[in-house]
């Protein structure tokens, strides 16, 4: 049974996309069968985490929406940039091309297909874990994506406008029934206390604080040219990341 895990932010800039590439990477490391699918199609990035070039984009999760390809024909095994990995991780992006997001832009496409998309892709490839990294704040297909999910992570910096931002989309899982949504504090400076952060994040969201990730110098400088954890795994943020991975295993 796969589990779905959405994760989301309220605004862009918090990290989202490289903690769902680096999550990805440690649970495939622990042996599970993931995959991650970029629905965030008017900003799409997650691939080059991964290693991929645009010249090596062929399908991606446009054309699937666009009725031009199965699901399975937009994915791409990128086991081989995690090294030794006795799991696997299956990338969906999303097309960057301009004329591809101008068209998503405006004329859309039907939301309900991603779900489809989802069920097709788990199947095909037996997944333990599929992980949706999906487009900051509130729309169509971010609703769709907290719906279907088994596991909703909330990624917040501890900023005023992101906790405001993140209420909001906390309320929203509650009205679609979202059993399992966690809250993910990110950035965060060695100053903080760490206590008293999550105790915050817990009294203002009514739900859990899953990680506390600290704000990592090393991933700012890396500059998205590939996972993290995966040259740095003794990092703190590396570190963090795992020990989620493992929460989720739980």
């Amino acid at each position: 049974m796969t589990r779905t895990v959405s994760i989301h932010s309220y605004r862009g800039g918090t990290g989202k996309s490289n903690l769902v590439a680096n999550l990805a990477a440690a649970l495939a490391r622990a042996g599970q069968r993931v995959g991650v699918v970029d629905t965030d199609i008017q900003s799409p990035g997650i691939h080059v985490l991964f290693g991929l070039a645009p010249d090596q984009i062929g399908r991606t999760l446009n054309d699937f929406l666009w009725g031009n390809c199965e699901m399975l024909a937009a994915t791409y095994d990128r086991t081989a940039v995690l090294g030794s990995c006795t799991g696997s991780v299956h990338l969906v992006p999303s097309s960057i091309k301009a004329g591809d997001i101008a068209r998503i832009v405006k004329h859309g496409f039907d939301v309900a297909l991603l779900n489809d998309g989802f069920q097709q892709l788990s199947r095909a490839l037996d997944l333990d874990f599929l992980l949706v990294d999906t487009h900051p704040g509130v729309n169509e297909e971010t609703l769709l994506s907290i719906a279907v999910s088994d596991t909703l992570l909330l990624i917040v910096r501890p900023d005023r406008q992101d906790f405001q931002g993140t209420a909001v989309t906390v309320d929203l899982a509650r009205q679609l029934d979202v059993q399992d949504a966690n809250i993910v504090l990110n950035k965060v400076l060695p100053g903080m206390d760490r206590a008293i952060l999550s105790a915050r994040a817990e009294e203002a969201f009514g739900i859990p604080v899953l990680a506390i990730l600290p704000l990592c110098e090393g991933l700012l400088s890396l500059g998205s040219e590939s996972i993290f954890g995966l040259s740095s795994p003794d990092d703190p943020y590396a570190v963090a990341v795992s020990a989620m991975a493992a929460r989720l295993l739980r």
